[in-house]
């Protein structure tokens, strides 16, 4: 970053500020400009943003310009990113800083999309497991069941009390639903169960016989629950 207030093109871009169309200006004078210092220092000053084609762009130091600068969402951000920042650690660490803050949001939402992003940059699935296991909580989205499925079988590997416990609260949390609320809950993951792993089956087995416990419920009530949490297996 500090390079960067030395690059010729500096006070020309400032120059170029004082324009009302300042960004359409500066995207036909710098996005494919033969000198690479032209398109990073242009991918650091777009005011917008960085923009598709310069996350694309052929020259690694403009795409981890343009990525960490950037406001597309994570999947398009990876897809775009030039392969050899994802291949090669010394380019993957001038990333590092953004790539954590992706996959906090990527945990804190539904997994689905940390699912998509995984599937196209795996290399970075250990922090993904880092973010579910340390990363602040921000949001109160579950994790989809499937999805957490999904990413349960990819991280494998990783899985320990400390994994488990972190992505169990990323699941739906039973305490508070009513008797109905927690059957339309247990129907919905039977007609899926066969894509649920078994992990998270054991846990919403648990969470229900200790909802059970807690309750007022007659004995007939609990019965029924019961037999659909033993239709999950």
């Amino acid at each position: 970053m500090e390079e960067l207030f030395n690059l010729t093109y500096k006070e020309e871009v400032e120059e170029l500020k004082e324009e009302d169309d300042f960004e359409a200006l500066g995207d036909e004078k710098y996005l494919n400009h033969p000198d690479m210092e032209a398109r990073l220092y242009w991918a650091f000053c777009r005011p917008n943003g960085s923009c598709e084609a310069q996350i694309q762009d052929s020259e690694p130091l403009v795409s981890i310009m343009a990525f960490n600068h950037s406001k597309l969402n994570a999947f398009k951000r990876f897809s775009l990113l030039h392969r050899d920042v994802v291949d090669k650690v010394d380019l993957r660490v001038k990333i590092k800083n953004r790539t954590r803050m992706l996959f906090r949001s990527l945990i804190d939402d539904d997994f689905k999309e940390l699912n998509k992003v995984l599937q196209i940059v795996p290399v970075f699935l250990e922090v993904a497991v880092d973010q579910l296991k340390n990363g602040r909580k921000w949001n109160d989205i579950f994790a989809d069941e499937i999805e957490a499925s999904i990413f349960l079988n990819r991280a494998k590997e990783y899985v320990n009390e400390d994994f488990k416990e972190a992505l169990f609260y990323k699941l739906k949390d039973i305490s508070e639903l009513t008797q109905d609320e927690l059957k339309e809950h247990l129907t919905n993951l039977i007609e899926k169960k066969e894509k649920i792993d078994t992990l998270i089956k054991e846990h919403y087995k648990k969470e229900v016989e200790i909802y059970i416990e807690k309750s007022n419920l007659h004995l007939l009530q609990k019965m029924a629950i019961k037999k659909l949490v033993n239709e999950l297996f």
